[in-house]
């Protein structure tokens, strides 16, 4: 099992200088403005990072698409489901303005993407900004993320919502999520708050549908599959995972809301996933996620340069992509905030599990 840190413990440690003296860690504005050196960005380096990655990704789906051995198909739709993870980073710094903000190539390009991989911009921003803003927050915790109760307010909870509660949170919901999480959550929850608003969701939707229809009529099952279902798949199940355990991992806290500050929140309530060079490639640097909730403004590739120079931002609450660390951030599922920690569901009498009048 990878390495845990307390972060509420070592927020209150002081922090070596450059100078080599202990020094107060920085909190709030002056902690962020020392971020902001490097949320500068090298336009050319961003274009590379684009175009490259468009590049894997159309040549993992064209030999997924083409290849007469399975097994190959199989490794290639993979690569491409990874690789949608990849680009999907870069749309999602787009959408933050961290990297080529203004570009309306930029935006040619990977607005279509949001639509095919189910995160329309409407919908995506909206949430994602709210998410941000709110982070580890207990009221309002569904909007762009993993709904989180306490232990208090599962014990007030009717028989259904807590089946829905432990349902959304639930690993086959995540693995499941290109249809659970994005297609349904994302695109069809949107369209049934305002269709005129997020008209892009029915747009995502009709493209999909659409999409798989004509692969499936034109080349087949197999192709379809291979070249299309596959890395989608493969993309939203990583890509849910991840978001999960970035705000559901075993050292994290969640602040009572009169003292909710956003940079404890950001240092706190947000995981820091160290992974190996492939892994680091094919998911944009989001395993610094803390930095990346401080200052959302830093691009993906410069992130470990932040946490690198910021002392502030060493001791982060760590998880793994180890399989005993995902079964464990999947076991955490209520905040208790007598212990501190997020815990799993208690056992319930014969008695707690009949529904309430009031949710008959």
């Amino acid at each position: 099992m990878g390495a845990v840190c307390r972060p509420n413990m070592e927020a209150s440690k002081p922090v070596e200088s450059s100078s080599g003296e202990a020094t107060a860690p920085r909190e709030g504005k002056v902690l962020i403005d020392a971020t902001r050196p490097y949320s500068g960005e090298d336009r050319t380096k961003s274009w590379a990072h684009l175009f490259i990655a468009l590049g894997v990704l159309a040549a993992s789906v064209a030999l997924a698409a083409t290849s007469s051995w399975w097994s190959l198909r199989l490794a290639s739709a993979v690569i491409a489901g990874l690789t949608t993870v990849r680009v999907f980073i870069l749309y999602h710094d787009f959408m933050h303005g961290a990297i080529l903000r203004g570009s309306t190539l930029a935006k040619a390009i990977l607005y279509p993407y949001g639509v095919l991989v189910l995160a329309p911009p409407t919908v995506w921003k909206e949430t994602h900004n709210y998410h941000h803003a709110h982070t580890a927050q207990i009221v309002g915790s569904h909007i762009g993320s993993f709904a989180m109760v306490t232990t208090e307010m599962w014990k007030k909870m009717s028989a259904k919502d807590r089946f829905r509660y432990k349902a959304v949170r639930h690993p086959l919901t995540v693995l499941f999520g290109y249809v659970l999480v994005f297609m349904y959550g994302m695109c069809i929850g949107s369209l049934q708050k305002s269709v005129k608003k997020y008209w892009d969701s029915a747009v995502a939707l009709a493209f999909n549908w659409l999409m798989t229809g004509l692969l499936v009529w034109q080349f087949g099952f197999a192709t379809a599959f291979f070249a299309y279902l596959l890395p989608l798949m493969v993309a939203c199940a990583a890509g849910g995972y991840l978001f999960y355990a970035q705000h559901n991992f075993p050292d994290m806290t969640v602040q009572p809301r009169h003292k909710w500050t956003y940079t404890r929140a950001a240092l706190e309530s947000s995981s820091y996933m160290p992974m190996g060079p492939v892994m680091q490639w094919f998911t944009g640097n989001i395993g610094y996620h803390h930095v990346h909730h401080l200052n959302s403004s830093i691009p993906f590739y410069r992130l470990p340069e932040a946490m690198a120079a910021i002392p502030e931002l060493q001791s982060p609450g760590t998880t793994t992509l180890r399989p005993s660390d995902i079964v464990k951030c999947f076991s955490l599922k209520l905040w208790d905030p007598n212990l501190g920690k997020m815990v799993g569901y208690p056992e319930e009498s014969a008695e707690e599990q009949q529904p309430s009048a009031a949710s008959a």
